[in-house]
């Protein structure tokens, strides 16, 4: 299988990069300067065992991919750009006959639950991949995972159910043989409404961020208190998030990248880059839009929601919260 990673950030281009290493065919797609640096000068990527530079195959959109029916689309962006990525991609050509949409896997490798959603819309085959990677993208050309002796655990599973068949299992054997712990999971889903809940202290992250202090701390539970309140009251299934830290800790630690210093959540990485955009819609704003689909109340997710699209339109730095900002979520 020739893997055509979506979307070259810290996520995708971790996976990209150890799919490579591990001696599998893989096309990375980028934009802007990321691409660039890319073309120019390879792919430097860093894990707590060195930084090295990969010269992976890369392209700056599906025009310059000819296609083929071994191929996998793993579509790795912020779901903010889902939509727009899917729809070049599913009419795209397929050697052999038929388009994309018609005869290729898409796997959703992003957080929050709506990709699947809108990847099924179009594509024949998706397959849900809950992420759990601490990896870094701030600079052009340059991504790194800290996480060791694998760099992240890929639950990987069928849309809306089931275990995605043998191309699932094949997928999970290249993942578990290049650098990750890659279960394939029935129910998929239930990971990754987990995963949201501890996604939704991103916002506050990339707003406020200080990870020790003790108000920081009090939001983050009450926003995910709120989430799990919303799950229920929408009669949402998922796993314990307990369960969830244990597994990932029984699987890998962390530990630094040369060169690399801290960096906050992916929704923190938006703002550091710049790029205009945030996923707290489709994190925090998933809960707000269940909780008004069922009649209950989720005014921090609300609140963070709203600040985190803010700071991302206005160009505000992470982590720039005034007091009487912060006072305000505090007092809601």
């Amino acid at each position: 299988m020739r893997y055509i990673i979506v979307g070259a950030g810290a996520v995708g281009g971790t996976i990209g990069a150890r799919l490579h290493e591990g001696g599998h065919e893989v096309v990375l797609v980028a934009r802007g300067a990321h691409l660039e640096a890319l073309r120019a000068r390879g792919l430097r990527f860093g894990t707590p065992e060195g930084v090295r530079t990969l010269r992976v195959p890369v392209a700056g959109g599906p025009q310059e991919v000819a296609l083929r029916a071994d191929d996998v689309l793993v579509l790795a962006v912020k779901t903010q750009d889902t939509a727009a990525a899917l729809a070049a991609w599913a009419p795209r050509p397929v050697a052999g006959g038929g388009t994309a949409a018609e005869r290729l896997p898409v796997v959703c490798a992003q957080n929050g639950v709506e990709n699947e959603r809108l990847a099924l819309r179009l594509f024949r085959e998706v397959l849900a991949m809950c992420v759990w990677m601490p990896s870094t993208h701030l600079e052009p050309g340059r991504v790194s995972a800290g996480g060791t002796p694998v760099s992240g655990v890929l639950r990987l599973g069928g849309y809306p159910s089931g275990t995605g068949g043998p191309r699932a299992a094949a997928i999970a054997a290249d993942l578990a043989g290049s650098g990750f712990s890659a279960p394939v999971e029935a129910e998929v889903m239930g990971w990754k409404y987990t995963k949201l809940l501890g996604n939704l202290g991103n916002a506050l992250d990339a707003v406020a961020s200080g990870t020790g202090d003790a108000v920081l701390r009090e939001l983050r539970e009450r926003v995910t208190a709120e989430g799990v309140a919303v799950l229920a009251a929408a009669g949402v299934a998922h796993r314990d998030p307990a369960e969830q830290a244990r597994t990932v800790r029984a699987s890998l630690r962390l530990e630094p990248v040369a060169g690399e210093g801290r960096a906050g959540s992916s929704s923190w990485q938006s703002l550091a880059r710049g790029t205009g955009s945030i996923e707290a819609d489709h994190l925090n704003g998933e809960i707000v839009l269940l909780a008004r689909l069922h009649g209950v109340a989720a005014p921090l997710n609300e609140a963070l929601q709203r600040l985190a699209g803010e700071f991302a339109r206005t160009g505000r730095a992470p982590g720039s919260l005034t007091g009487p900002e912060l006072a305000a979520l505090r007092a809601l």
